[in-house]
């Protein structure tokens, strides 16, 4: 991408979309369009259109979309897929429409079946049953990386897609009712050290596998495949490494500080069993991670206790 290009980032207030504006943002990137959700509703197809008509971006990154954890995704599963379908349709048709260079749409892993062979390669999409807590948001995923498949091979548009990992990091939703697990810990484990609380309760067993990618590694990991990827098959993108919930649970309550008692709500899903990426086809490319957990965790909480009374809880 030339640094004079139009770049689009839809969802640029989110933790996806915030990571890939600082990642521009730093290489020189200078003519990027936003757009708030109050600016434009991306599920209001005239309105998408007429954005890009007036717009004519050269480049998209499609990072917008209804996100959330077990309980959101549970509770909220005709929003879930409702909005995310209109989303993706939306902006990638008329990405078509008005001849965009090149699109890249954010997917999830939780695309995969929930007993998929460990780690997951691209190739087990759509080769079982779906985990049931986050089916509809999945189904919208599957959707939309079919659908820039699909338009690659009808169109000859070069539209991507990138299957990243659980994220975390600056930015985060740390609400405690629809955040993912990491923020979420992180949250419960400030507030239990400042009301001295004696103990910290976490959802399920504590046994599931998770692996956890930090959001500035994948905005770096965007930029790079939009530099160096050009087919319709989407590829995956994370460390091709795992954490038990209790170890990462550990590892947040020794970074935070607490002193307490960690209690496992067994009456609570697990979601998942196991989740880990298979990030060769990535790796074989030639990129990376290269900020470990830990350090990931100590740069998010700083950003946490900066950002307290301001950021999106």
């Amino acid at each position: 991408m030339d640094t004079q290009a139009k770049i689009f980032v839809a969802g640029h207030n989110g933790l996806v979309g915030s990571a890939i504006v600082r990642a521009l943002q730093s290489r020189g990137y200078i003519n990027l369009v936003t757009r708030s959700s109050k600016e434009l509703d991306l599920r209001n197809q005239a309105a998408v259109e007429d954005f890009f008509a007036t717009e004519q971006p050269d480049y998209v990154f499609l990072a917008a979309a209804k996100v959330g954890g077990i309980q959101a995704n549970n509770v909220y599963r005709g929003e879930f897929l409702y909005d995310n379908l209109m989303i993706e349709a939306n902006v990638i048709h008329s990405a078509y429409r008005h001849q965009v260079q090149k699109l890249l749409f954010l997917g999830s892993s939780c695309i995969y079946p929930k007993l998929a062979p460990q780690p997951m390669r691209e190739d087990a999409l759509l080769s079982g049953f779906l985990e049931p807590t986050n089916e509809p948001y999945a189904i919208a995923k599957i959707a939309g990386l079919k659908l820039c498949e699909n338009y690659c091979r009808q169109y000859g548009v070069n539209f991507i897609s990138a299957m990243p990992t659980n994220l975390y990091g600056i930015n985060d939703n740390f609400d405690l009712a629809n955040s993912h697990v990491l923020p979420a810990l992180m949250r419960k484990f400030h507030d239990a050290t400042v009301t001295d609380a004696p103990t910290v309760t976490v959802w399920g067993t504590g046994e599931p596998l998770r692996e956890f990618l930090y959001v500035d590694d994948l905005a770096d990991a965007l930029l790079f495949l939009m530099d160096n990827y050009d087919r319709p098959e989407f590829i995956n993108v994370g460390t091709g490494e795992e954490i038990s919930i209790k170890e990462l649970a550990l590892t947040i309550q020794a970074v935070v500080g607490f002193e307490g008692e960690l209690v496992f709500d067994t009456s609570k899903p697990d979601g998942t069993p196991r989740k880990l990426m298979d990030v060769s086809r990535l790796k074989e490319l030639g990129w990376q991670a290269n900020t470990d957990l830990k350090t990931g965790i100590e740069q998010t909480y700083a950003w946490y206790l900066e950002n307290l009374d301001t950021f999106r809880r």
